[in-house]
């Protein structure tokens, strides 16, 4: 739906060399079409960032994702719904985010898939950063049900950004 002024917003993206702006997608198939002209390997003031749930998505979406001409990439981990590797996809990538669901009906962040994508970070010198427990979110084995205002200032309390 944002084909209509695509071409509009590249241009104030351009103009705007003051401003970065960052570009969330679970649709990266689509980067090529999308992208204006003179694109190159990316503009310094974009980020692309693309999102992934569990192995199955990351797999398919950070393979297209990493062959991609981007100057600066993020790979956002959010909602976490599975341990993930992504170890395979951190060649140029400059962040990973992870973090939870967050509504009564979410499903299950364990803290241990959110330490295994740190390791991961790590050991190939990248930014990490844990954004969000989820609502349900698994700890040492026991269960929680954090509410949504907490989820924020208890993935922080956490201590393990890096």
């Amino acid at each position: 739906e944002a084909d209509a002024w695509r071409e509009e917003c590249w241009k104030m993206i351009r103009q705007r060399t003051d401003l970065h702006f960052l570009f969330l997608t679970k649709r990266i198939e689509r980067f090529m079409q999308c992208i204006p002209p003179d694109w190159e390997n990316g503009y310094d003031n974009v980020t692309v960032c693309c999102t992934v749930e569990n192995q199955v998505r990351a797999d398919e979406r950070l393979s297209i994702f990493s062959s991609l001409p981007i100057r600066h990439k993020n790979i956002i981990c959010q909602p976490l719904i599975e341990r993930i590797d992504i170890r395979p996809y951190l060649s140029g990538v400059e962040l990973v985010v992870a973090g939870g669901e967050s509504d009564r009906n979410a499903r299950p962040l364990d803290y241990e898939w959110v330490l295994w994508l740190r390791q991961q970070c790590m050991e190939n010198g990248i930014h990490f950063e844990f954004r969000q427990c989820g609502t349900h979110f698994i700890k040492d084995g026991k269960r929680y049900t954090l509410a949504v205002k907490d989820l924020g200032s208890q993935a922080h309390k956490a201590g393990i950004d890096i």
